[in-house]
């Protein structure tokens, strides 16, 4: 709950009536109230219409309604698990029953006492008869404020809640009596009046008062509109002060485009560069010559052709007398860039290394030692780089790759390996979808690279469920005869690793079964071998000795073989959209023609047919990450749940798109005309975000 400058609202929860010590422990502890103003900002997340007041007889099946009506007659029916309290309710025009399976005890006392009742709920039909189950249950003559309410608030809740009967008619209750001694005083405006004109907003009480008792849908809208708008825009104030404030943050000044860049682009680049290629070097190269620290996000679909921009762009640090480093989440990926990079640069008078966790201490002597004495220009490496250990002479640029992989504290790390903060570069092979760009990623600049560098085929993507694997494994085989490999990756997944482990090795052994070891050579790679055996089993595909690897998603990123022509992926109903994808990439690097087959059993769920249906139907990583964006949700892309970034109580990024738009331009503007917030008309919100400085952990590096 964003802090208020009101002593009104810092209340402890026990002191509002109708709460008192037992109740605000459970708010507490349940539901993180603990004051007034959590208690305020504690939306409703449904509505229920209780306008909708019909007899008996005028009921349709399956609808919401409110009855009045005498109970007849109630009765326990059953034992155990399967004991239920079933209640009679009749009115003029006949009579329905009433069901309860939980809280049986007290919903019998309420009963005991009382014979005119009013219930909601919905009405199902069953035989012959209509019921209710766990109906909202009122004695008629009971005072309530919420009572000629249309629209009725339903709160979250939880099981402990609901078994001490703090349901939804409980919390209502609280919050009308909390309204009614709240005033504009309390809740102060935060937004700029011109942009509450200019966008015909609510004023910020009416928007609360409206988004719990709403007058109307009309009303309801408006409110939910203002308020989803003011959670964006607070945080995009906060994103773009963060992004001003990078872009004056001193940095190392790449002066000239030197010896070494112009040599390898005109003698050894092995293809001509995309015009988005050129492009993002053009953006890298405005930025590295401002004085100030570079800090951009370079997105681009799997084999975009990312790693020769980066590539240049450590020439570029070179030519400018500064080292570069390439950070990589995993060795075998660390390990790919080092060879590609070392064999493109073959030429070149420059010194490399390749820092892993695997190098052993005497190897990693002579390597940090070059490092901080200035004589090694690249080095490439994963987390190992980021030990305090690993000091360097003069780094000018970092390269981040893969990059939602590194912890924020991880990435920050980097800032200190030179007194001058190094220019910051980081890519992802996972497109983003732009309103999530917006917000993790909105205090970077970003570059994206669309179009694929020529040459590179389609990928047929297709479907096959279990009954066909004879049909699958005898495709293998003739992709296999024409000197092509193939990948099988098996899902892993922590919850049930062992399980999959076994799935693993019984996928291997059929495998075998179809391509006996006398004829083919079948190689196995998963987490559990030791890194040795890891290693030299995929360096065995690699250099092309095993035609087949049976892999987990160990495999995911980094893999380049060409003449892999087939990618088969396991119970792909398991794996997200972005996986699926990053996974297909690893085929289709050669001059052949590839294949992405999505292995299934028969049941799928609504989301996995969805899934599977978008990896069959698209090739774009941008239409694949905003569909696993709609599908998943904010909250579960790129570990934004885990950094607490996207926690908005109302808004969605997806449905708001919209609203995230148009509070970005507005906090843009608002900054660039008074970046301070001193001029008058901005004192609500400067306000408001000095007293809610710390209420946000925002990223130094996203």
């Amino acid at each position: 709950m964003p802090f208020e400058p009101s002593d009104k609202l810092q209340t402890p929860i026990e002191y509002l009536k109708g709460v008192g010590p037992m109740r605000a422990k459970m708010l507490r502890s349940q539901v993180n109230i603990s004051t007034f103003g959590d208690l305020l900002f504690f939306y409703p997340f449904r509505y229920e219409d209780k306008s909708n007041r019909k007899k008996i007889n005028e009921i349709i099946d399956e609808e919401n309604v409110l009855v009045q009506g005498k109970i007849i007659d109630y009765e326990v029916i059953g034992i155990g698990r399967k004991k239920r309290l079933v209640a009679y309710l009749e009115d003029d025009t006949g009579s329905m029953e009433l069901v309860w399976f939980r809280s049986i005890a007290w919903i019998r006392k309420i009963l005991s006492n009382a014979q005119e009742v009013q219930v909601y709920g919905k009405a199902t039909y069953f035989n012959r008869k209509f019921s209710i189950t766990h109906p909202e249950l009122e004695k008629i003559g009971e005072e309530t404020k919420t009572d000629e309410v249309p629209l009725f608030p339903i709160y979250p809740s939880t099981e402990m809640l609901k078994a001490k009967h703090v349901n939804a008619k409980t919390v209502a209750k609280l919050m009308a009596e909390l309204l009614q001694q709240i005033t504009a005083q309390d809740v102060v405006e935060n937004l700029p009046l011109n942009i509450i004109q200019e966008l015909n907003l609510l004023p910020r009480l009416t928007a609360l008062q409206q988004i719990h008792f709403p007058e109307s849908d009309e009303m309801l809208h408006a409110a939910r509109e203002r308020l989803k708008f003011e959670e964006l825009f607070i945080d995009q104030m906060n994103i773009c002060k963060l992004k001003l404030n990078k872009s004056k943050t001193p940095g190392h000044h790449f002066e000239i485009v030197g010896e070494y860049f112009n040599d390898f682009y005109k003698n050894d680049l092995p293809f001509d560069l995309t015009d988005d290629q050129k492009q993002v070097l053009k953006e890298i190269r405005l930025d590295t010559k401002t004085g100030f620290q570079m800090n951009r996000l370079l997105q681009g679909d799997v084999g975009s052709g990312k790693t020769i921009v980066a590539l240049l762009s450590m020439l570029l640090a070179k030519d400018n007398q500064f080292q570069a480093c390439l950070l990589a989440p995993t060795e075998i990926l660390a390990q790919q860039h080092y060879q590609g990079i070392k064999k493109l640069l073959y030429a070149q008078d420059l010194s490399m290394a390749l820092l892993t966790g695997s190098v052993s201490t005497k190897d990693r002597k002579p390597i940090l030692a070059a490092l901080q004495n200035g004589e090694l220009d690249i080095i490439v490496g994963t987390h190992a780089i980021l030990e305090p250990k690993v000091i360097f002479n003069n780094l000018g640029l970092c390269i981040i790759d893969e990059q939602h992989r590194f912890g924020v504290a991880q990435r920050a790390r980097m800032w200190a390996k030179n007194t001058t903060p190094p220019h910051i570069l980081v890519m992802t092979a996972t497109p983003i979808p732009r309103t999530l760009a917006m917000t993790t990623y909105g205090d970077l600049e970003v570059s994206i690279i669309k179009k694929l560098p020529p040459g590179r085929k389609p990928i047929r993507t297709v479907h096959r469920k279990d009954n066909k694997r004879s049909e699958v494994m005898h495709f293998i085989k003739t992709e296999v005869e024409k000197g092509h490999q193939v990948y099988i990756v098996y899902p892993l997944i922590e919850e049930s690793e062992k399980l999959d482990y076994e799935n693993l090795e019984q996928g291997y052994e059929l495998v075998t079964t179809y391509f006996p070891s006398h004829t083919y050579q079948v190689a196995m790679v998963h987490g559990r071998q030791s890194l040795e055996e890891r290693e030299h089993n995929m360096q065995g595909f690699v250099k092309g000795h095993a035609q087949i690897l049976v892999a987990t998603t160990v495999i995911e990123v980094g893999v380049d073989v060409p003449n892999a022509s087939v990618m088969i992926i396991e119970s792909a109903e398991r794996f997200g959209l972005s996986q699926l994808h990053q996974l297909r990439g690893r085929v289709g690097r050669g001059a052949a023609a590839s294949y992405c087959i999505l292995m299934t059993g028969h049941k799928l769920s609504k989301d996995g047919k969805e899934r599977i249906s978008t990896m069959v139907n698209h090739s774009s990583g941008f239409e694949i990450s905003q569909k696993d964006l709609e599908l998943r949700g904010p909250g579960n892309m790129h570990g934004t749940k885990q950094s607490g970034l996207l926690d908005y109580k109302l808004a969605n990024i997806i449905e708001d798109s919209h609203l995230m738009s148009q509070a970005r331009e507005m906090a843009l503007h608002v900054l660039q005309q008074d970046s301070e917030l001193q001029k008058p008309e901005n004192a609500p919100l400067q306000r408001f975000l000095s007293v809610n400085k710390n209420s946000t952990n925002w990223l130094e590096i996203s």
